[in-house]
């Protein structure tokens, strides 16, 4: 018998966004091209969801009320074990942040992009590369 080791398309998306037009553009866009999403608009939220609910892939905004994006992160994939081992994470965010933040955050997430150079079709392709 031979096993193939597949993996699964990305399916379910959850949203870490504060700011309401670009989580709408985001949530529209994604749902349009077929996907499944969750929107949470702060990082508590955020971090509770992450953790209890299995998702492909994970959307996070680095400047949110209650918790940052970086302690989301830092909290679901900085210990001794991956919390999300199944879920891909794209930071997403137009603040400037200092090299060793950055570079930190790049080193757990699957893609750093910033907002302002993101379209919501570019956003897809993205999630395609990431899909291969």
């Amino acid at each position: 018998m031979v096993c193939y080791n597949v993996l699964m398309p990305i399916k379910t998306i959850l949203v870490i966004e504060d700011d309401r037009f670009i989580g709408e553009m985001y949530v529209r866009s994604l749902m349009k091209a077929g996907y499944s999403v969750d929107w949470v608009v702060d990082g508590n939220d955020g971090l509770i969801t992450a953790r209890n609910k299995s998702y492909d892939l994970m959307l996070l905004d680095v400047m949110l009320p209650e918790k940052r994006g970086t302690e989301i992160l830092s909290a679901l994939r900085g210990g001794k074990e991956d919390l999300i081992p199944n879920t891909k994470v794209i930071v997403l965010t137009n603040f400037e942040q200092d090299d060793k933040s950055r570079v930190e955050m790049q080193q757990h997430a699957d893609a750093y992009l910033i907002k302002a150079e993101i379209t919501p079709k570019k956003l897809i392709e993205v999630i395609h590369q990431l899909d291969n």
